[in-house]
């Protein structure tokens, strides 16, 4: 198994109809367009790379400039060269070449843990990407454009997906304030896409890959042959209504690229930091994070490295958070119940061998989606359904909003004619993609429009406001999409449809109108 197809399992878009590995959840296409003591997780070693191979550590300590100028002399005194550090979180990120460097940093009086990022040396190997979105022709385009209203953008009716939360009501009201900033920390974002342009906060953007912040002009674009995915995430947040192509949940706001995948696709630890590092430090209001934090699915904290990622990863942010960020993040595609005991992982780690573990879910977190204060997200389709794909779970699940579904499974009325989501393109193209990846950027975008209602809001009356707005959505009896008289996923919460949706669909006019 391929690491791409691996992390496609994640709350990573997934084009539907693609021929890929078994592990993934595959939704095909129909039409053209469209309580007992817990068991020890099983946990892989961490290979890491050989003695001489350089690769990457995070080391956490007390925070504080002190703290970190005496764990930087330990770091180079155990073979480390620290690459950045982020004193205010006590967090360090350290290359070395030496294959024993993370036991001996934890031997260190004020370590507190250090773990290895990766489990490969850092020229990682190139994998394949999950796949293009499906791209809309000029013809698909031409045809939405003769059917819009004469106050929505050409291609709003094909975008089921803001009646579904409420948003084209919403825009009525208001397009949200250009005083409120959602970071995608993503692929990247091109800033050139006529849709995305004039919302753009160049200010906020930045290349994070590596893990250090790289300010060049345009570091933030994804370059040609890299995923489109946060160019697409972008678009369905703040593409402004111009009269031109779609809108975006929030079309007044402004959008910023916070680039953290390497070319090959893999989100590591170093470059997670410091993107939310980034947002907190540059007055961003909302985080969009559509991924999980290679390698690992699952982090275990009873494993010394994996325990490190969620350290480092979870101190970066409760800092945005404390900053005034609302931090977004997608479920996943496993069709997993994240509440269950114990759950199966084997595409960890997707950057060398994965191994089969089951995992303990008191123990082992989906980072940074199960973070304390991080607003989890689940996908449902075009009749409110949740999504097939879509990972659940009572308790862990926070909200819902659209992330699309096969046609075959939940088909949209009329003007549109594809069950997934139309997005933004690099180079000024549109298309669809599915997965909580997208649903994830529908509540990133209410969240802006709350900010944009309440702008002295903090973060937690925000992610409180997001709950108490969301319509219920009680549990489907049954939950059977295929129709062969078998439940697909069993629901929890009855009335409340909790497990699926957690609070309900994000409400996008309500975030608007009330105050």
């Amino acid at each position: 198994m391929t690491a791409s197809s691996a992390r496609a399992r994640r709350a990573f878009a997934l084009p539907m109809g693609l021929a890929v590995a078994s592990s993934l959840i595959l939704v095909p296409v129909t039409t053209a367009t469209a309580a007992e003591a817990a068991p020890a997780a099983t946990t892989a070693t961490t290979a890491g790379a050989a003695d001489g191979e350089q690769t990457s550590y995070v080391v956490n300590i007390l925070p504080g400039k002190l703290a970190s100028a005496l764990a930087e002399r330990a770091i180079t005194k155990a073979g480390g060269t620290v690459v950045k550090a982020y004193h205010k979180i006590g967090v360090i990120v350290v290359h070395s070449a030496r294959a024993d460097f993370a036991e001996k940093i934890r031997k260190v009086p004020g370590v507190q843990s250090a773990g290895a990022t990766r489990t490969t040396p850092l020229a990682a190997q190139t994998t394949d990407d999950i796949g293009a979105p499906v791209e809309l022709s000029e013809k698909q385009l031409d045809a939405a454009a003769a059917k819009a209203d004469g106050d929505e953008d050409p291609l709003q009716g094909l975008q089921w997906d803001l009646p579904a939360i409420k948003a084209d009501k919403a825009h009525k009201k208001s397009l949200g304030s250009d005083k409120v900033t959602v970071a995608v920390i993503d692929t990247g974002v091109d800033d050139t896409h006529p849709d995305l342009a004039p919302n753009f906060d160049r200010a906020a953007s930045v290349s994070c890959v590596g893990g250090v912040p790289d300010t060049t002009d345009g570091a933030w674009r994804p370059q040609e042959g890299e995923s489109a995915h946060g160019t697409h995430v972008a678009g369905e947040i703040a593409a402004a209504k111009n009269g031109i192509g779609m809108t975006g949940v929030a079309p007044g706001v402004k959008v910023s690229g916070i680039k953290v995948s390497q070319p090959d696709g893999f989100f590591y630890t170093e470059a997670v930091v410091c993107g939310f590092m980034w947002a907190a430090d540059h007055g961003v209001d909302v985080t969009n994070n559509s991924y999980y934090t290679d390698p690992w699915m699952f982090n275990c904290t009873n494993d010394p490295d994996q325990k490190a990622l969620v350290h480092a990863v979870g101190r970066a942010t409760a800092y945005a958070e404390l900053k005034g960020a609302v931090n977004v993040a997608s479920a996943g595609n496993s069709d997993l119940d994240l509440a269950a005991r114990t759950l199966p992982d084997d595409s960890s780690p997707n950057d060398s061998t994965p191994v089969d573990r089951e995992i303990d879910t008191k123990t082992c977190l989906d980072i940074p989606a199960q973070l304390p204060g991080v607003v989890t997200v689940a996908a449902t389709g075009a009749k409110n359904l949740k999504s097939s794909y879509s990972n659940y779970g009572k308790g862990v699940i926070d909200i819902a909003a659209p992330g699309g579904d096969s046609t075959r499974f939940q088909a949209p009325e009329a003007p549109a004619v594809d069950g997934r989501i139309l997005g933004t393109l690099p180079g000024g193209g549109y298309g669809y993609m599915a997965g909580t990846s997208m649903a994830g950027p529908h509540v990133a975008g209410v969240a802006a429009l709350i900010k944009s209602t309440h702008p002295k809001a903090p973060a937690f009356q925000v992610k409180a406001l997001l709950k108490a707005q969301a319509d219920t959505m009680a549990c489907p009896k049954p939950y059977d999409l295929d129709g062969d008289g078998v439940e697909d996923a069993v629901c929890e919460g009855g009335k409340s449809g909790a497990g699926f949706y957690g609070a309900g669909m994000a409400d996008a006019l309500d975030a608007v109108t009330k105050r």
